[in-house]
């Protein structure tokens, strides 16, 4: 079997300029990185549409991760290939790669085999540089923070509650709590302190989240960092650096446009993690990609009960859109998984497997049709898998009136994925507005409670001491109508990693709230997950090489 390093080798790009020109994209507004990327500036986003548009969304989502891989990321990639070969005018809008798991354990995010975005190196490692200005500006903040304390603290900023932490995009667990300032008084003040991952941080969210360059500004200054020794909230705009932000983050809110194997055009921007963050790629790439296209492909970090959760209640709310339809992934490799099947034996044909692995994609339908739409399964196509185990899922889905499609793109490319794309244009047809989860108007813990309750499946919700007191203070702040954002184990819906398949008779435990009033959501910091993730035993770095020719392998 070909790698996908060696299958990128067969690709031939389309210059940038033509997949732009495809996408009546004007020249002024496209700014090249070479002969294969593109930014295109976000003054797009206000000119007049050249044609008339059928303006339709798809959200791609997957039952709950396993080890064995959904290919969510590659069936969306898949389905747009598909599209494009109906004659569709269609575009992605997807997530920038963060370089901690490429480097650590989940290898490149760019999908896989034929259904690939391209050029795959480059975007798995730096890209346009996104993920560096947005980690620069998140430093420059704490610098910033710590600076103004030394420098004679005219703020009353009291060291001890300072909430802003620093950032960085890489794995690296010995720096998710330190002490800051050692040294002697010339060296800062002595403070508590840590890094988040970048895709974790709050700059990483408003970008994400900002509708244009005001709305962007207005964010950053609303952002909370810390408090005085009265009690008193500090925002970013006391700090007077909102200028120096806006000016390191002018490249970086451009979306970045790209295309897949087959030429189809993608915007790949922004990358917040969906287990602790909101996992949508921005509003203004999600808009672009509508204002230029007939069909927008769009996709939520993991399972259904993270990103897609967070896609309705939090992006949908904030940007004004609203899905046509929703494209559930599964895999046989994984519903076996979820059957209790050892993940060694997972070629091994095990219809008693999948079956009972099938209450985890019930669940996930279930979701779905908690916020008013009616999914469309798609089942990635393995190698090893058998007609008898598909024909078990198809019957499954069958038997709740949900459409299913049977997908082939990783080996076969777009025409792999024409019966999904079929199956999406059907489903648009009767497609319902969404309906949220909850109410902006109800508390935080009826918030928590219904999201744990409804999509995870909890029995009910406890709160820690030091939960109890971050409730307080959003109280306090007046922040209660804020949506919120869960962080929790994404291999599981609960909040328990190890619990596979359908968990009953469990209960979450918030430890921590985080406030992102600049975001403009509460993180809900749930069982042991953690902020900063660090590096497996055998990471993915160990496996990558330069070669002569500039070539670069194992990230894949």
């Amino acid at each position: 079997m070909l790698s996908d390093t060696d299958i990128a080798k067969q690709f031939k790009a389309l210059p940038i300029t033509e997949i732009a020109k495809k996408m009546a994209i004007d020249e002024e507004d496209l700014l090249p990185y070479g002969k294969t990327i593109a930014k295109v500036h976000i003054n797009a986003l206000s000119r007049p549409r050249k044609r008339k548009q059928k303006n339709k969304l798809i959200l791609v989502s997957a039952t709950t991760p396993t080890a064995a891989g959904e290919g969510k990321t590659t069936t969306t990639i898949g389905l747009g290939q598909a599209f494009t070969q109906l004659g569709e005018s269609v575009c992605l809008a997807l997530r920038e790669p963060s370089l901690g798991p490429c480097l650590g354990m989940k290898g490149g995010a760019t999908g896989g085999g034929y259904s690939q975005i391209m050029p795959a190196d480059r975007i798995n490692l730096h890209f346009t540089g996104d993920f560096h200005a947005i980690t620069t500006v998140n430093n420059l903040i704490s610098a910033a923070i710590d600076n103004h304390i030394y420098q004679g603290n005219t703020l009353n900023i009291d060291p001890r509650m300072v909430s802003w932490r620093r950032v960085m995009d890489m794995n690296d667990r010995s720096l998710r709590k330190i002490v800051l300032g050692l040294g002697g008084k010339f060296q800062g003040i002595p403070r508590e302190g840590g890094f988040d991952i970048t895709a974790a941080s709050e700059i990483m969210a408003i970008l994400c989240l900002a509708n244009d360059m005001d709305d962007l500004r207005h964010r950053l200054n609303r952002t909370l960092v810390g408090f005085t020794y009265d009690g008193e909230a500090v925002h970013l705009e006391q700090l007077d650096i909102t200028g120096a932000l806006m000016a390191l983050l002018r490249d970086a809110v451009h979306p970045n446009l790209v295309q897949s194997f087959e030429g189809t055009p993608a915007f790949i921007h922004g990358g917040p993690f969906a287990n602790i963050a909101h996992g949508c790629n921005s509003v203004m790439a999600t808009k672009m990609a509508m204002q230029f296209s007939d069909w927008t492909i769009t996709e939520a970090g993991f399972g259904f009960d993270l990103g897609a959760e967070k896609f309705f209640d939090i992006k949908c709310r904030k940007a004004g859109i609203d899905p046509d339809a929703v494209v559930l992934v599964t895999t046989i490799r994984a519903l076996k998984l979820h059957g209790g099947q050892d993940k060694t034996t997972l070629d091994k044909e095990d219809p008693e497997a999948v079956s009972r692995g099938l209450e985890n994609l019930d669940k996930h339908i279930e979701n779905v049709m908690k916020f008013n739409k009616i999914p469309v399964v798609a089942l990635n196509r393995f190698a090893a898998d058998t007609d008898a185990e598909i024909e078990i899922v198809k019957n499954r889905v069958a038997s709740k009136q949900v459409a299913f499609a049977e997908s082939r793109h990783f080996a076969e490319g777009g025409k792999g994925a024409i019966d999904l794309a079929k199956q999406v244009m059907k489903a648009v047809e009767n497609s319902q507005p969404y309906k949220p989860l909850y109410e902006l108007n109800s508390s935080i813990v009826e918030k928590v409670r219904t999201i744990c309750q409804e999509i995870y499946g909890a029995e009910n919700v406890s709160f820690t001491k030091e939960a109890e007191k971050d409730l307080k203070l959003v109280q306090q702040l007046d922040l209660e109508k804020l949506p919120v954002c869960i962080a929790k184990a994404p291999s599981s819906l609960s909040d328990d990693p190890a619990l596979r398949g359908r968990p009953k008779n469990f209960h979450v435990t918030v430890r921590q709230l985080q406030i992102n009033a600049g975001a403009g959501f509460i993180v809900v910091l749930t069982g042991n997950i953690m902020r900063m993730p660090g590096l497996p035993k055998d990471p993915v770095a160990n496996h990558i090489e330069l070669l002569e020719d500039g070539t670069i392998v194992g990230v894949g």
